[in-house]
């Protein structure tokens, strides 16, 4: 007889406010702070919902290099340091809802130029700690444009009171490598943060849970026309005519057979919720488990380089300036005579 090991999960589609990133981190934590009091376990927001998707890179000609610029350090000013002040406010909001949190941002590459971002799955505890980050490894086209390519060494999973968290972002979902590094991990809560929706959409999010054997939670941003400040030019040079919703969301929470638990919900914000209980997992994986039974090692091998990529190596492995650090390791000397 299987021990019951039921849990909520929430799904957040929710809007930022747009390129602000206080503001915006501050909705999270009120976010986070309503699926706790809903009895979540779990909380996912969508993939660059600090401060916002660029969605403007899909609009704006890249030959509009000065508009481009302008809105590239906008986004860089609102960006997310990890960890800083924002991170510090949503760790504070995980730990008083006693619920752990995935939550979609544009991180700021703070150990080397500060001046170039990623789009990063960023995990916190329960306890408010932050478990690690996800920087996604292929931006998507005109995604280039803002977003650097993550490494190795931020792919991974997390063993929590519900079960194993891991998860992609957007079209890295649509890499059968990178789902199956997932599985073979033992993922059994899948996340899927993205900005795409509609019916391809869902039906990958069905694909996964079933191929897996793994509870989904597809997680997209809202975002109408209006959620844009008419304060930005390019909102009038570039979007007339659009229809009033940018995304429609589409997010949705899946069971390991295919089966939608919650959603697709489309053209509001919202927060779904649904009871997972990861003691079934044997069942759904008992036909097909593609990093077990159904897996072939001894004819295919996957190979994961987890090692960080950084930007300069120094002999002593000290990642600081050399004058900065042999400053560090100096005594201070006692004054000059006289």
């Amino acid at each position: 007889m299987s021990v019951s090991n039921v849990f909520i999960v929430a799904a957040v589609q929710a809007t930022p406010v747009f390129l602000n990133r206080d503001a915006t981190i501050g909705k999270a934590c009120e976010l986070i702070a309503e699926a706790g009091r809903h009895g979540a376990a779990l909380a996912v927001f969508p993939e660059a919902f600090v401060p916002a998707y660029p969605d403007w890179v899909w609009a704006i000609p890249p030959g509009e290099s000065a508009l481009l610029s302008s809105l590239h350090a906008e986004l860089l000013a609102n960006s997310v340091a990890i960890p800083s002040a924002a991170t510090d406010k949503l760790r504070r909001a995980a730990r008083d809802a006693k619920i752990c949190a995935v939550i979609g941002i544009n991180e700021r590459n703070v150990e080397a130029s500060g001046a170039s971002l990623y789009n990063t799955l960023l995990y916190i505890g329960p306890d408010g700690k932050i478990l690690g980050k996800h920087r996604k490894l292929v931006p998507t086209g005109a995604e280039r444009l803002v977003w650097g390519q993550g490494d190795g060494s931020t792919l991974g999973v997390y063993d929590l009171p519900f079960g194993r968290l891991g998860g992609l972002i957007c079209w890295e979902n649509y890499m059968p490598l990178a789902r199956y590094a997932m599985y073979a991990w033992g993922t059994q809560v899948y996340v899927a943060a993205t900005w795409d929706r509609g019916k391809r959409w869902l039906s990958t999010l069905e694909h996964i849970a079933y191929e897996g054997g793994v509870y989904v939670i597809g997680v997209c941003m809202p975002l109408r026309l209006d959620d844009i400040p008419d304060r930005y030019d390019f909102k009038k040079r570039y979007y007339a005519g659009k229809d009033e919703w940018i995304n429609v969301g589409d997010s949705a929470i899946v069971s390991p057979y295919g089966e939608f638990l919650a959603g697709p919900v489309r053209m509001k914000e919202e927060i779904l919720y649904a009871e997972i209980d990861t003691s079934n997992l044997g069942n759904a994986k008992w036909m097909l488990d593609v990093a077990g039974h159904y897996g072939r090692p001894d004819v295919f091998q996957l190979t994961v380089s987890t090692d960080a990529r950084p930007m300069i190596h120094t002999q002593d492995g000290i990642a600081a300036p050399p004058a900065i650090a042999n400053a560090r390791k100096q005594k201070p000397r006692p004054p000059a005579a006289g």
